[in-house]
């Protein structure tokens, strides 16, 4: 016990909370800059089991903000680069490495066993995904967003509000760290105070971070909190994030990219519409429509727009969401 000495000398946790925390297994999704730094701590602090789940591979430009990776761990897959470092940290700590990119067909899998989830892919169509399930499971999201020097981190589901009631609304835009940028301490100040949501939710300390919003903004130095616990939960039926993997041969999938844009659909069969087309598009009178972009974020346009003119049977791909930054 002497690893963790320092945390057990507080009265809110003592032995009987390392315990918990032993036995606590945890779901991250994103072993990026907001990763890069909760996995250590979270590790660090004892949780039993992490399982780290993330697609992308370790570049040299990521090296500024993700310090949990070196020179050498470049061109390598960032979930198992995370676990070779956090075992050589704490072997205590069991890491699963998922090396895949988490969507709608493989989130059962991820999920199972999970206390915990926690996000941070930094991608609004994961976290509408994550918060679907968490809500719907009963289980306890920690989710954070950066971008330049801004971001805010917050406790939603068990028992709590949503996402989807604090956030009803698609962003205005798909900006983000590799068209936008970010400096590595606003994301290391984010990813941190996930990793303390999420230590102070397994240790069920009071008041709960679920249900807490907090924000920092590094341009002005301003920082801010306030809770949403009342938020109400959305009272229109959820258009759901699916992959490719998810779509049927009865699907009418409609891409609304060009083909300058995207050459190559989620499927060999689709509608080419573009949004502005859209207005004069008639679609069948029955099956699911399925709305494809990059992002998601002209696709859920596109459904708000098909919702309006009375289709309900509506879901979301986005096709190429950057990997968690």
């Amino acid at each position: 016990m002497d690893r963790y000495q320092r945390q057990t000398m507080l009265p809110e946790i003592g032995p009987q909370g390392q315990q918990k925390l032993a036995q606590a297994r945890v779901l991250v999704v994103g072993a990026g800059g907001l990763g890069a730094t909760l996995l250590p701590q979270l590790a660090g602090a004892g949780v039993g089991f992490l399982r780290v789940c993330d697609d992308d591979r370790v570049e040299v430009h990521n090296l500024h903000r993700q310090t949990l990776f070196t020179m050498q761990d470049v061109g390598q897959p960032k979930a198992v680069a995370a676990r070779r470092a956090l075992n050589a940290l704490n072997p205590e700590c069991e890491v699963e490495a998922v090396d895949i990119r988490l969507s709608g067909s493989s989130l059962d899998h991820a999920l199972r066993d999970m206390d915990i989830v926690v996000d941070a892919a930094d991608n609004f169509a994961i976290t509408w995904l994550l918060s679907d399930a968490c809500f719907s499971r009963n289980l306890p999201l920690i989710s954070a967003s950066v971008l330049g020097r801004q971001g805010y981190v917050g406790g939603f589901c068990a028992g709590a509000p949503s996402y989807r009631a604090l956030f009803p609304q698609l962003p205005a835009s798909a900006a983000n760290c590799s068209t936008a940028g970010v400096m590595g301490p606003a994301v290391a100040t984010l990813g941190a105070l996930q990793a303390q949501m999420t230590l102070s939710v397994l240790l069920d300390l009071k008041p709960s971070p679920l249900g807490c919003m907090v924000n920092c903004d590094f341009v002005n130095w301003r920082f801010g909190q306030f809770r949403f616990d009342g938020a109400p939960e959305p009272t229109e039926a959820i258009i759901p994030f699916l992959d490719a993997q998810m779509l049927t041969a009865e699907d009418c999938i409609v891409e609304l990219r060009s083909l300058e844009e995207a050459p190559e659909s989620v499927a060999a069969q689709v509608h080419r519409i573009l949004p502005a087309e859209l207005v004069a598009w008639q679609p069948p009178e029955s099956g699911r429509i399925v709305l494809v972009c990059a992002s998601g974020i002209r696709a859920g346009r596109a459904a708000q727009q098909l919702k309006d003119r009375g289709y309900r049977d509506l879901a979301l791909v986005a096709a190429d969401y950057i990997p968690a930054e």
